[in-house]
């Protein structure tokens, strides 16, 4: 039973950037402090291999890691008043959310969790190709709700080895979306199954266009060599995918358009059509915390919830820190860049391990800014933060407008605008690193406060199984040294797994 004087710390999310906020919390609060940590997935979901895993089967089991080490990744297991609960978040305010439901035999008796420190790190909505939690897999381009998918283990491997039962069945695959997630798809259905025909549709003249063209051009060789369909320049039109009643061709294949009024047809459509951040209750609780160009929560450096006028809300009474940049001769340098200066806990073999992992497996480094961002109306366009100093006591008003009226909430991760970050896995567990550290920082009254600033952007694109293409700081090329799971066990074994034998998955 939790004492009535615990002090809790309530984490959103427990992928990339949750998990690793959980875990700097457990290791530096004080006694007397709890972590709530909630999930709406009983595991967590390895979104970079999902996508291979979603068309090759045999290793569906690798995508999901099971939650127990969450709290203490490389010490003995031990008890803790930290709890992990399996929920929805209904709704969020400045001073405690709502759950889907109670958890009495964890200590939590209601559905309302009250919280002195918040870390928001619920991510965003993958498209439906990938998008365990939308509609099943289906030919149809209008797919059914799965109302029986409950983020359990034994729900996910279903739901990817029914994907992999559509695509086996398809002949033909049309892939909307040219970002990263649009030319792994293509490239490993056209790798796995050379009898199909496989068609890549990108709005855009140049694929990767945040890249150099070098990069462009390697993509588009490896697409061609695996015989891949290649249109650039032509969108889709998103009409003629809602047409009633829907349009065949004589060999019982969907037909869509482009807005050029080329049509295509597939056996199986898949919209790789962009992410969107899941901020809505953030919204709901506080519109001006919300960048209306691109539904991403403003934040500050510091990974403090920012808003960019004087909120509804009155500024609530916590602890603060007043944040400084960081040393001329650091200027730019971020948590996430190996060129950056080594914190201490960055330094320590698992965090490179880790950070290694996240960077050499293959979806979309920058999924929500090119994943075929012109296919629609819906889709996530980059916005653009400066970043500075801010008293987070006193609500001190940025270069930029932006402010925090909370300065006890945190957010990372997809939801964040955090001043032209990728979205990745990486880039989320290193700002979830500094929130973490932050939140402790706060709790222990130490100035000042640790500040964010994004690497330069870097991404490996998988052509196929045993190919893929990487630009890292302007070096841009070609390797063969792909596996099947694409070293999914390698994040297993950095989270404090022992993995001797495939069962070792199986948890």
């Amino acid at each position: 039973m939790v004492s009535v004087s615990t002090k809790t710390v309530v984490v959103l999310g427990a992928a990339y950037g949750g998990n690793r906020a959980a875990q700097m919390l457990a290791a530096g609060l004080p006694e007397g402090w709890r972590i709530v940590l909630v999930d709406r997935n009983t595991h967590f979901n390895h979104v970079y291999v999902m996508p291979r895993l979603a068309v090759l089967p045999g290793h569906e089991h690798k995508a999901f890691i099971p939650y127990t080490r969450v709290f203490w990744k490389n010490t003995p297991l031990r008890e803790a008043p930290h709890v992990l609960l399996h929920a929805h978040v209904v709704s969020v305010h400045p001073h405690h959310v709502m759950l889907s439901k109670a958890f009495p035999e964890q200590g939590i008796p209601t559905t309302r969790v009250d919280f002195d420190y918040l870390v928001y790190a619920l991510g965003s909505q993958l498209p439906d190709p990938l998008n365990l939690w939308g509609p099943l897999p289906s030919a149809s381009i209008i797919k059914a709700a799965n109302p029986s998918y409950n983020g359990t283990k034994k729900d996910s491997v279903a739901w990817l080895k029914q994907n992999q039962k559509v695509i086996e069945e398809s002949s033909s695959v049309l892939v909307v979306g040219g970002g990263a997630l649009g030319v792994q798809f293509a490239t490993d259905i056209a790798h796995i199954y050379p009898s199909k025909s496989v068609t890549l549709l990108h709005s855009r003249h140049r694929l990767m266009p945040l890249y150099e063209e070098e990069f462009h051009l390697d993509i588009l060789k490896g697409l061609e060599s695996l015989n891949v369909n290649v249109i650039l320049g032509e969108r889709l039109d998103m009409g003629s995918v809602r047409d009633e009643p829907v349009k065949l061709n004589e060999l019982g294949q969907r037909v869509v358009r482009t807005v050029k009024g080329r049509e295509l047809a597939a056996d199986y459509i898949m919209l790789c059509t962009g992410q969107k951040p899941n901020t809505e209750i953030l919204k709901v609780m506080d519109d001006s915390t919300i960048n209306p160009s691109n539904n991403l929560a403003y934040v500050l450096r510091t990974m403090q919830l920012g808003a960019l006028s004087a909120s509804k809300v009155s500024s609530p009474k916590v602890a603060s820190s007043s944040p400084t940049p960081p040393p001329a001769t650091a200027a730019g340098a971020a948590a996430d860049t190996p060129d950056a200066p080594a914190s201490p806990a960055q330094s320590q073999s698992p965090e490179e391990q880790l950070k290694a992992a996240l960077e050499k497996i293959s979806l979309a480094e920058k999924e929500a800014l090119e994943n075929g961002e012109e296919e629609s109306d819906e889709e996530v366009r980059s916005g653009s933060e400066d970043g500075g100093s801010v008293s987070s006591e006193q609500g001190e008003e940025k270069e930029n407008g932006t402010w925090t009226p909370y300065p006890h909430m945190f957010c990372v991760g997809d939801s964040a605008d955090a001043f032209d970050a990728i979205k990745a896995g990486h880039t989320a567990y290193w700002q979830g690193e500094v929130a973490g550290r932050n939140i402790v920082r706060l709790v222990k009254g130490e100035e000042p406060l640790e500040e964010y600033y994004p690497g330069l952007p870097a991404i490996k694109v998988s052509l196929g199984l045993r190919k893929a293409a990487f630009s890292v700081r302007g070096v841009v090329g070609v390797k063969d040294d792909g596996v099947d799971d694409l070293h999914a066990p390698m994040i297993w074994t950095s989270w404090g797994y022992e993995i001797s034998s495939d069962k070792d998955f199986e948890a």
